[in-house]
């Protein structure tokens, strides 16, 4: 069952059209050279535990350029975000440069504006879920991932919640090592306190405050993060 899913993911194919870094650049998929939604159509879990989850990567690591699955637009490519009427680029936060990690979304989940969460006390931030990936290998724009659930955290940005959630390639090395927070603290001690603190202070450049977190800032673990890929699945 794992293998025939497996081989379904890898049926998807990446399609851009553009040039990047402008307006009109965008990344389409298609499967069996029919257009499909990388939103609603690519499918969120990956194995029958719905503990191997998919992740479309929209920015990979050391990369600045803000790119993001468009709800809006037809097919829901990924595209890069616009301020002002120019494409956007984060900032570097030291000693990093772009994102610290290969950063996307779940597929079939949806962070509802409607509901206010009792962790956050905030409503949804009206998109997929986001994701990190923390393996050793660098993604390409549009990748998608296998990865492994491995905790999250309780991020509200600008008032919005916006889940965090850790993951990890099936296929890299340390895979096998990591299934939950404290596992990630063993075998790659930092990380997660880096990420809690780059996420915290990466839009002050800006002239935006800093963000806040639930739990006082605390990754909560695998289950909790499964829980709310649930729940998100269930919005969607």
């Amino acid at each position: 069952r794992i293998q025939i899913l497996f081989e379904l993911l890898s049926m998807y194919k990446i399609v851009e059209r553009g040039t990047p870094n402008t307006l009109d650049y965008r990344l389409f998929y298609t499967r069996d050279g029919v257009p499909v939604s990388a939103f609603h159509d690519i499918p969120l879990y990956s194995d029958d535990s719905k503990k191997v989850v998919n992740m479309v990567v929209e920015i990979p690591r050391w990369t600045n350029a803000k790119m993001e699955i468009c709800k809006e637009e037809p097919l829901n490519p990924i595209k890069q975000d616009v301020k002002k009427g120019k494409p956007t680029f984060g900032n570097n936060v030291s000693p990093s440069h772009g994102f610290m990690w290969n950063y996307g979304a779940l597929p079939q989940t949806w962070e509802a504006p409607s509901h206010v969460d009792k962790n956050t006390t905030a409503k949804g931030d009206n998109d997929p879920i986001d994701a990190i990936e923390i393996g050793s290998k660098i993604a390409s724009r549009g990748e998608l991932k296998k990865v492994k659930v491995l905790g999250v955290l309780a991020m509200v940005d600008e008032g919005e919640t916006d889940w965090k959630v850790v993951t990890i390639d099936v296929d890299d090395p340390l895979a096998n090592k990591v299934n939950d927070i404290p596992d990630i603290e063993r075998e790659m001690p930092g990380i997660l306190a880096a990420t809690r603190d780059w996420f915290r202070i990466y839009k002050v450049p800006t002239g935006k405050p800093m963000s806040d977190f639930g739990f006082k800032g605390e990754w909560q673990s695998r289950e909790f993060a499964l829980n709310i890929i649930h729940e998100a699945h269930e919005f969607w």
